[in-house]
């Protein structure tokens, strides 16, 4: 079973791990990722692989603990082991000489972005700009390692307790006035994509988005991650789970995300009882 090799909180409810998957590390690209269960009858997680080390045999995954079985997966110590670890999974970046790009992470999301930012700044003639966003300062995450994906980093915050007091797409509004975009990526909240997409939409600037609907198998073939894009059927989880955010039905991710809340809440309460 993977072996656990680090385990480091990085903000609150947010750990990293570094998970030893020497074949999946050698094979990852960009924009790929992996499903994990923390032991048997646990939920299978989808996780984007942030970083990985072909000469460790390891990779790089960012839990936000909210539910039962993420809590599980982030109180792995290190020497510890996960049940399993399966990938990498989806459709890698496409990644090419742009020209000038942003790379915007939103909260959780920057795990997310990470790891395109390097990809793009890896292509000679690209600049790439990094965003990352969050509600408070405490919340924001792997600042250094975005700021050395970038060539350029900006932080917002919704308090205004670091960087541009706001959200991400103010400051790529700012970015969009002093100079002109090639190429945008974000990932992050639902909401949070959807504003950017809508901010770029009319200058036609190509923006992808990463979603990470409820995801099961991984493979397609329960259909649980499927989403509506330029109004045809696709399943994130072997189309994706980058997709043009202009062609996105938000409404209907939005409606399908709200679907197990409840399902979910109940299993949080159930794990918190007496």
């Amino acid at each position: 079973m993977p072996r656990i090799v680090s385990r480091n909180p990085i903000a609150p409810d947010v750990v990293r791990l570094e998970v030893e998957a020497p074949k999946i590390a050698r094979k990852r690209k960009a924009g790929q990722f992996v499903i994990v269960r923390a032991r048997e009858g646990s939920e299978r997680i989808p996780l984007t692989i942030a970083e990985g080390d072909a000469a460790r045999g390891t990779i790089t995954l960012v839990v936000q603990t909210i539910g039962r079985s993420t809590r599980e997966l982030g109180a792995l110590e290190a020497g510890g082991e996960a049940r399993d670890v399966a990938g990498p999974l989806g459709v890698p970046t496409e990644v090419e000489r742009y020209g000038t790009c942003a790379a915007i992470g939103g909260g959780i999301g920057t795990a997310v972005t990470l790891p395109i930012a390097a990809a793009l700044k890896a292509v000679e003639g690209n600049r790439v700009l990094g965003v990352v966003g969050a509600r408070t300062k405490e919340l924001l995450i792997l600042l250094d390692e975005m700021r050395a994906a970038s060539h350029e980093l900006a932080v917002a915050t919704d308090d205004g307790s670091a960087g541009t007091h706001g959200f991400v797409t103010d400051v790529l509004k700012a970015f969009m006035e002093r100079e002109k975009l090639d190429f945008v990526f974000a990932a992050g909240p639902v909401p949070m994509m959807r504003a950017v997409a809508e901010t770029t939409r009319a200058a036609g600037i190509r923006t992808i988005v990463s979603l990470n609907p409820l995801m099961v198998d991984g493979t397609g073939m329960c259909g649980g991650c499927r989403v509506t894009v330029g109004g045809r059927i696709k399943f994130a989880c072997v189309d994706g789970p980058e997709f043009d955010g202009h062609e996105v039905d938000f409404d209907e991710l939005v409606r399908r995300q709200r679907l197990y809340v409840g399902h979910e809440s109940d299993q949080c309460r159930m794990k918190d009882a007496p």
